[in-house]
Order: C-alpha cells, then structure tokens, then sequence
C-alpha cells in the first residue's frame, strides 16, 4: 500500500498531499543491513590517531644496567623495558585506518531499510521549503514546533545549503540538518522524527532512487 501523507506549510497547515516512492519508502526493513551500515559509519569516523612510544622509540636505555649475574637482582637489558618507569607502552596503540567500506547496493538498501521504517512509524513529516528572511532560531524553532517536530530528536533534510537556515538551526541542539545527497542510515536512526523539505524529496528519488 502506497505512503501518502500531507504536505505541511510552515505553520502547520495541509496544503496537498505527496505519494511516497515505494522504491524509497515501502521495502521490506532488513534489520542486519542496517546494523552493518550504522557500524560502517561509525568506524569511518574515526581518526585512528593514537599513539605511543614503544621502547625503541622513548629516549635513553642503551647501557644495560647491571651485569648479568652475581649482583642478586633480576636480570635485564635497558631500563626502557615496558615495565619499568619511563619505559616504554607494551602493544600500545599506533595509527591505523579504522575505515570500513560497504557495497553500493547493500548502502543503499540500508538507507531505504530505515527510510522505510521511519514511514512504517509515522516519523515522517513533508513540508514545503523553507525560507528564511533572515537568521532566526526562534523562527525556525516556531517552524519545527508547527510541524509537529519541536520537542522530538529532529533531523530536518533540505535540498541544497542555505547558510541561513543552518545558522539558524546551530543553536536548537535537537535538530540536525543534512543534504539528501549526504543523507545516511545513522542519520535517519538517530532521529526520532524526520522533517524532509518537497525539494529534498525529489532529491531523494533523483540520487538514490531506481
């Protein structure tokens, strides 16, 4: 069956109705594709800059202590060993790319798993785009508050950057903004309602529709 919703003015009110793709909107959920994405993204967000010294890297150490017998001591060849202080870290970490990839089409039926979801939940809101005169917070706050999506985790998805409209969103710390085309699974999860403008809709079929 076909996701029709309203479509929503800035304040709330119904001025048409959009039928939602079934391409995007009405696939089956695969649970596991969607863990597999979420763990993608997360481990490419990592730096994997840490770092220490081992002992062939910390200063010092080069004379072995005390000789190797006779003294009643135990034995041992630098005083940069890990166990010693000022030694070096044993097995600390070094840098490394922490980065996993994921096939196209399992991405892509990831991100139509939770856009689907979402729909299946009613945490769904089309509204016409929104522009902004000016910078305002508590414009864009009155916006998202006559959509139904003032209290809740949002994630607003536009069409294209417009600068006033993300300054105007910087400072409602429940609200994260993203272009359809960066549009990811763990965006979409992480939120608990999601505000797509009609333009970013039509974006949304043009790059990750069949």
């Amino acid at each position: 069956m076909a996701n029709v919703l309203p479509i929503l003015t800035r304040d709330g009110q119904r001025k048409g109705e959009v039928t939602l793709p079934d391409g995007l909107f009405g696939v089956e959920p695969n649970t596991h594709v969607m863990h597999e994405a979420v763990l993608t993204y997360l481990a490419n967000q990592r730096s994997g800059t840490a770092s220490t010294k081992g002992r062939s890297d910390v200063r010092g150490g080069g004379r072995k202590p005390w000789r190797q017998k006779g003294t009643g001591r135990a034995r041992v060849g630098s005083t940069r060993v890990a166990h010693w202080t000022g030694g070096g870290l044993a097995f600390g970490p070094k840098p490394r790319d922490h980065g996993r990839k994921l096939p196209k089409a399992t991405r892509r039926l990831a991100l139509k798993s939770a856009l689907s979801t979402k729909a299946l939940r009613d945490e769904i809101v089309i509204v016409e785009d929104i522009e902004l005169s000016k910078v305002s917070t508590k414009e864009m706050a009155a916006v998202l508050t006559g959509v139904g999506a003032g209290a809740a985790r949002t994630l607003l998805v536009v069409a294209s950057s417009d600068e006033k409209l993300l300054l105007s969103v910087r400072n409602l710390k429940h609200v994260a903004v993203v272009l359809a085309r960066n549009l990811t699974t763990y965006h979409l999860l992480q939120a608990q309602m999601v505000v797509v403008t009609e333009s970013a809709l039509a974006a949304l079929q043009e790059v990750f529709g069949e």
